[in-house]
């Protein structure tokens, strides 16, 4: 402030100097002086007036503008002289001092004044560049040592949808910021233990009034915890088809650490489970199929885009890692395993978890072990064949003129219930067993149209597959068709 002030008047004051020199310089040869020399007596009109002495005899008189250098003869032994630049300045004139030039009044201000104000405004501006980095550094601090702030929504408390679409927009999906993850396990309150696995458990729990899934993984499948947190904070997974991360943390209890994975909760549980008490219609199973597909097709697309992502294989999809909501749809969770490709960049990140998939589920490549590890499109087609099992399962138990089957595990006719790799290999690659598809699936147009799909995820030969871009858009155009014959049916009732 005060530097400011000093400024202010510095630049005031310059600004008055350079006035009056121009406006001296402006009125130039029209000065009146009064002359006494041998040139003339009274008065006369110059450039600027003179009042010289030389050895105590005075002279007054006028000096055109070629004559100004006379003015600076001052400091010669018994010469005095002075000169001036208004009317009669040099009337009463007793004391000569050193004359003063427009010219050289213009270079002070040029030479001294000038760096002057240069260095005052550095020192201005230097002395606020280290304010706001200090102040800054100061927000900064505070912000790392004060608890979360989360905005809550006018009318109740929010929800954690409404928190986690508060801190990711529509696209961005990796979960809370890191500071609110760091603090997860201390606002939750575990219910109860909903799930059990060689994983670990899956807990529901209460954060901010609302139920979340906290998957707690053992100490032992360390890496999945870290392979599936590394894959939802380092790319874009929002899709209503794939389970909604929160956050990760670590915690301690009972003098171990606990590795958590905090989703949100979805009540009815895993594909699996749901299908174990539950039977669908026909165009129930199309909009699970359909979802499946969707969130599938969202993993093994890569994005291209400054916020993009790259693309992922599953590895372990099965009924168990697909859960249901309570539209009817399903999204696709635990990426423990998952392959992350980028083609732009040539990059493929296979992880280095030593769990391998779920053996019932293998694709005849990945049991022969002639799959090529070094291709991304590999672990693609592993997925499809995946895929048309868990089709398999739904279509099950869909309901076609009155007729549902019980829910079975895939290959549940020709191998145990935990059957080895060795069981599965014979099974799938020597006798090249496929699952059986029941006869009634064939009378409906919907479930004859998704049992041709799985025909053709489960080719032998891994390039023959169709794509989940393929199974999408089948499934697509099956449900568009259905609406259109429903609205038909309802118009011409």
């Amino acid at each position: 402030m005060e530097a400011a002030v000093v400024l202010s008047l510095l630049l005031a004051l310059t600004f008055s100097r350079v006035n009056i020199v121009l406006t001296a310089q402006s009125e130039e040869s029209q000065v009146q002086c009064v002359c006494e020399n041998t040139q003339c007596e009274g008065t006369c009109q110059g450039y600027n007036c003179f009042f010289i002495v030389v050895h105590d005899h005075v002279t007054r008189g006028c000096f055109e503008k070629d004559q100004r250098e006379q003015c600076y003869v001052s400091g010669i032994h018994g010469v005095y002289t002075n000169c001036c630049y208004t009317n009669f300045c040099n009337a009463n004139t007793t004391v000569p001092t050193k004359p003063v030039d427009p010219s050289e009044s213009d270079s002070v201000v040029v030479l001294v004044v000038v760096p002057l104000l240069v260095l005052l405004v550095l020192s201005v501006g230097l002395c606020g560049v280290v304010q706001w980095l200090r102040s800054r550094r100061q927000h900064q601090h505070l912000q790392e040592h004060a608890p979360p702030m989360i905005k809550v929504p006018s009318g109740g408390d929010p929800t954690y949808g409404d928190i986690f679409d508060e801190f990711c927009t529509s696209g961005s999906g990796t979960g809370l910021p890191y500071l609110v993850q760091r603090t997860m396990a201390r606002q939750i309150s575990l219910v109860e233990c909903v799930g059990k696995g060689r994983y670990g458990e899956v807990w529901r729990g209460t954060w901010m009034g609302e139920s979340v899934a906290v998957k707690i993984f053992s100490s032992r499948d360390e890496q999945s915890w870290f392979r599936e947190t590394e894959i939802y904070n380092t790319v874009q997974l929002r899709h209503e088809n794939i389970l909604g991360f929160i956050a990760s943390d670590m915690t301690s209890k009972n003098s171990s650490t606990q590795l958590w994975l905090v989703t949100h909760f979805h009540e009815l549980g895993s594909l699996y489970d749901f299908l174990q008490y539950s039977t669908l219609d026909p165009e129930g199973c199309l909009r699970m199929c359909l979802s499946v597909a969707s969130g599938l097709v969202h993993l093994h697309t890569e994005i291209l885009s400054t916020q993009g992502k790259p693309a992922i294989a599953h590895r372990d999809l099965k009924s168990r890692n697909i859960l249901v909501k309570r539209n009817g749809q399903c999204c696709i969770a635990d990426l423990g395993l998952a392959v992350i490709h980028s083609q732009s960049s040539d990059y493929l990140d296979v992880g280095n978890n030593p769990r391998v998939g779920t053996k019932r589920y293998m694709a005849p490549e990945v049991l022969d072990e002639s799959i090529r590890v070094d291709i991304f499109e590999s672990y693609k087609q592993t997925d499809i064949w995946a895929l048309g099992l868990v089709l398999w399962e739904i279509t099950r138990r869909t309901f076609v003129n009155g007729i549902v089957e019980e829910y079975r595990l895939p290959f549940f006719d020709v191998v145990p219930s935990d059957p080895s790799f060795e069981e599965m290999k014979k099974v799938v690659c020597v006798d090249q067993y496929r699952p059986c598809l029941h006869n009634r699936l064939h009378s409906h147009p919907i479930l004859s149209t998704i049992a041709k799909i799985m025909k053709e995820c489960w080719f032998q030969s891994p390039s023959a597959r169709l794509t989940a871009l393929r199974v999408r858009k089948t499934l697509a155009k099956l449900d568009q068709d259905q609406d259109i014959g429903t609205y038909k049916l309802k118009v011409d009732v």
